[in-house]
């Protein structure tokens, strides 16, 4: 632990006494460049299954830094199964952030949405539904046809929100994805890894917290107490710290999860695909939560808007710059 705060003390003092200041016309320097630095020991990144999972494909991941942790056939391409939702509800999130929609927009059904088959609350052509209400049907109980609905309303057809599923994934360097429609359903071509499942879990936890607003709920219902609700993820109910994330499972794709829980200040993504059943895509998701928490910590250097020095600058507007943190300093480490 010593010798990594000798090293990152060796690259503040480097970067205050060797590199060059010469400003015009600012008070303070905004510290960025090690924000959400991850300092770890030697110990490679376990990818040889020495956690002996029956599933075809597996990560774990530290959520603010997307530090691997461990890694089982990562960028195997797979059946994503209704794991795919977490794109679809990252852009209604994006949408909703940039005031495109509001969470009291009524959402009508259309009949593509109404003929969806698999996870359902049986939409009816008739009926709206708040994006609240959407949101919470998909992220708790998985809902296909509120998951069409919801993308027809904000792009106008499946066909062009799946092409912006797709230009998501390639803006978030998800190399092994690609999308052919916005709910899972089995599809040929329709693919992703669970290192690409890691990712936009992460994207969507960090940039849209608010989603565990809908990712944590375990019982709760619709249309007035008529549509009861239970999610589908039990790690909501039996883990400790669980803040989500989204179940998916078919026949072809298997049992599939991006399990995500947060303890200590330490937040964790565990993605687990082709688990062979229900029991063991839970357990398995587990078995890669414990082995974050029981081997790595999360500890916080400084935070956003501190002062790391004050530093004389030679012939400028201000004989004095402020050196600060712009965003936090923060680090995983792995115990010992």
């Amino acid at each position: 632990m010593r010798k990594f705060v000798y090293v990152i003390l060796f690259v503040f003092i480097f970067s205050i006494f060797v590199l060059p200041f010469s400003y015009s016309a600012t008070q303070e320097y905004m510290w960025s460049s090690l924000s959400d630095i991850t300092v770890t020991t030697s110990t490679p990144v376990a990818s040889t299954n020495n956690l002996e999972l029956e599933s075809g494909s597996a990560i774990l991941i530290e959520q603010n830094s997307g530090k691997v942790l461990y890694e089982h056939n990562p960028h195997e391409k797979l059946r994503p199964a209704s794991v795919t939702k977490i794109m679809t509800i990252l852009l209604i999130m994006e949408a909703l952030d940039s005031g495109k929609i509001a969470l009291t927009d009524k959402i009508p059904c259309t009949e593509n949405a109404a003929s969806m088959g698999g996870s359902q609350i049986w939409l009816d052509v008739r009926e709206e539904l708040t994006v609240d209400e959407m949101l919470k049907a998909i992220c708790v109980v998985s809902s296909n046809d509120c998951t069409v609905a919801m993308a027809e309303y904000l792009e106008g057809s499946t066909s062009s929100f799946v092409e912006k599923m797709n230009a998501k994934a390639k803006e978030l360097g998800m190399n092994d994805t690609c999308f052919k429609n916005c709910h899972g359903l089995d599809e040929d071509g329709h693919v992703t890894s669970s290192y690409d499942i890691s990712l936009m879990s992460r994207e969507l936890l960090i940039n849209h917290p608010n989603i565990t607003k809908y990712t944590t709920i375990w019982m709760d219902s619709l249309r007035g107490g008529k549509s009861q609700l239970v999610n589908t993820n039990r790690l909501i109910r039996n883990y400790k710290g669980a803040t989500g994330l989204k179940t998916g499972s078919t026949s072809l794709a298997l049992y599939n999860l991006s399990a995500s829980a947060t303890r200590d200040d330490l937040s964790l993504i565990a993605v687990i695909m082709k688990a062979p059943t229900p029991k063991v895509r839970f357990s398995e998701a587990e078995k890669l939560l414990d082995y974050g928490f029981s081997n790595y910590s999360y500890k916080s250097f400084a935070n956003s808007g501190d002062v790391l020095k004050s530093v004389y600058v030679n012939k400028g507007v201000n004989s004095n710059v402020n050196l600060v943190f712009e965003t936090p300093l923060r680090y995983s480490i792995k115990k010992r």
